[in-house]
């Protein structure tokens, strides 16, 4: 890849600071600056604000690599998943030996599941101070997009945050990639907190509510750590997401009759408390919902800012959204850059080690709204493994906001697979959030609220609520022969021959159900 020619104006508007100016360089030069063996640390959160050039000149130094017998592999770092010309081209490389803290890229799932990479998988929250104990090791490189260079050095973020804060203050050197895609009209909508710490340093987070500034709209970097900037004109690459299905709008109504039940019982105000919601389909039909809901003067304090909740800020549902990342369709995203102006006051982007920060999330009071693959009788959740070994993406935020919200909700299908899967199982193959921090599970066949429930009438609420049809004769005879003796106690019975059963019989014959 070459790196595109910019006018000595175009340069000179987006790169102010004089002596920066002379560290320019191609993609392929900059590449050079990076060795095998290195940990890097990306930019880049759900497919908004990651290096467009330098990845990929960098697996292209990868493939040559391994062509001449010589394998070269870095640890990479970045906010969450990031985009084809990142994750995709130097897994394709065979380039990354450790990935974190979060993925979504095929060829490198493929290459973790296989064993051909390692993979850390981590809640959102832990990365930062993790960073900074040194747990990961040394940050060799950080390779950072930004919009524009101010003239005392100060960084215009662009669509996304993460953890670039971080790996622009631990990083042994910097390369900067300044995008003329991304919109100097991003300036000011970003709140760059510097004050956290490690313990035994740590002080209160003087944030209360999801419109609160508490730092600054510009990222840091000593110039003397800039080795290379390299200038590039590409726009961030978010897929479309599909439109709600039956099954979708399901569990959407599902979820507004809840929350008018909760208002209604006054333990949730009209207004109800800033909407936390995951990314995805289900999350945007939810959303949407929202939207069409007598639910009015709505916040958001989540991770990313998706269609949905652009749709619910544009009619006037949604009067502010704080998010580390925008997360949006391609027809979003132009919307929302080419309408700026009637965004700014009402959006914000922080670092993920706010947005995602379990002293806020707690404070605040959120409805914690995320995707799951399968929930057990119990309450236990898997968001992460497929029949128990094979990962799919990972944790990410899910964890954070379970943990620490007011009322955290998991939604799925209640089946997968045109129905060999059942999303309600008698034991989760994998755990990601316990029993302890499930609130409410959703299906499109109902909404079990588990709050107060000891386990046995947990399951029972579980089964009967959110079960598909197909499977719930079945959950019910599992509980009431572990009930009936077949478990060594009757607290949280399980019949541990047959708890796992169901996957194994899926991995045998393709299909969870009996035959015969």
């Amino acid at each position: 890849m070459t790196t595109q020619a910019f006018t000595p104006e175009a340069t000179q508007a987006r790169i102010q600071h004089e002596g920066l100016r002379s560290k320019i360089m191609t993609a392929e030069q900059a590449a050079e600056l990076i060795q095998p063996g290195f940990n890097v640390g990306m930019s880049g959160f759900t497919g908004s604000g990651y290096p467009k050039a330098v990845p990929l000149a960098l697996a292209a130094r990868m493939e040559a690599a391994h062509a001449a017998g010589k394998p070269f592999r870095v640890g990479l770092w970045t906010g969450a998943s990031t985009a084809p010309e990142l994750d995709g081209a130097l897994a394709k490389a065979e380039g990354i030996s450790m990935r974190l803290p979060y993925q979504s890229d095929p060829t490198v799932r493929n290459q973790i599941n296989a064993g051909g990479m390692f993979y850390s998988d981590m809640h959102l929250s832990h990365v930062a101070p993790m960073a900074w104990a040194g747990f990961f090791g040394r940050l060799n490189v950080a390779v950072i997009e930004v919009a524009g260079i101010l003239p005392d050095g100060r960084l215009i973020p662009t669509t996304s945050v993460g953890n670039n804060k971080t790996w622009l203050d631990i990083a042994d050197h910097v390369i900067l990639e300044v995008n003329h895609w991304q919109s100097t009209g991003l300036e000011g909508m970003h709140d760059i907190y510097y004050g956290t710490r490690l313990p035994p340093h740590r002080q209160p987070i003087m944030l209360t509510a999801p419109h609160d500034r508490i730092g600054e709209p510009y990222l840091h970097c000593d110039p003397e750590k800039i080795i290379a900037i390299v200038q590039t004109d590409a726009h961030d690459r978010n897929s479309p997401f599909s439109p709600p299905d039956e099954n979708s709008r399901l569990i959407a109504q599902h979820m507004i009759d809840f929350f008018q039940h909760e208002v209604k019982a006054g333990r949730l105000p009209a207004n109800l408390l800033p909407l936390q919601s995951g990314v995805g389909n289900i999350a945007n039909a939810v959303l949407a919902g929202l939207n069409e809901s007598p639910f009015n003067n709505m916040t958001a304090y989540t991770e990313v800012l998706q269609d949905g909740m652009l749709e619910m800020i544009k009619s006037g549902k949604l009067t502010f959204a704080s998010a580390t990342a925008l997360s949006l369709s391609p027809e979003a995203t132009q919307y929302f850059t080419t309408h700026l102006d009637e965004f700014r006051g009402r959006v914000l982007l922080r670092p993920q080690e706010i947005s995602n920060h379990p002293e806020l999330i707690r404070r605040m009071g959120m409805l914690a709204m995320n995707a799951m693959i399968e929930a057990d009788i119990y309450g236990n959740v898997n968001s992460t493994h497929l029949m128990g070994s094979t990962v799919m993406n990972g944790i990410g935020g899910s964890g954070d906001f379970a943990r620490n919200a007011y009322i955290s909700f998991f939604m799925s299908p209640s089946t997968a697979k045109g129905g060999a899967i059942s999303c309600i199982v008698p034991m989760v193959s994998h755990t990601d959030h316990t029993e302890h921090d499930v609130q409410v599970i959703v299906t499109e066949q109902g909404l079990a609220d588990l709050r107060g429930l000891a386990p046995v009438p947990r399951a029972r609420r579980v089964i009967e609520k959110c079960a598909h049809p197909d499977y719930r004769d079945a959950l019910t005879d599992y509980l009431d022969r572990a009930l009936a003796g077949g478990a060594p106690g009757k607290h949280t019975p399980h019949l541990l021959q047959e708890s796992l059963s169901w996957h194994q019989r899926f991995v045998q014959t393709g299909d969870m159900r009996k035959k015969g």
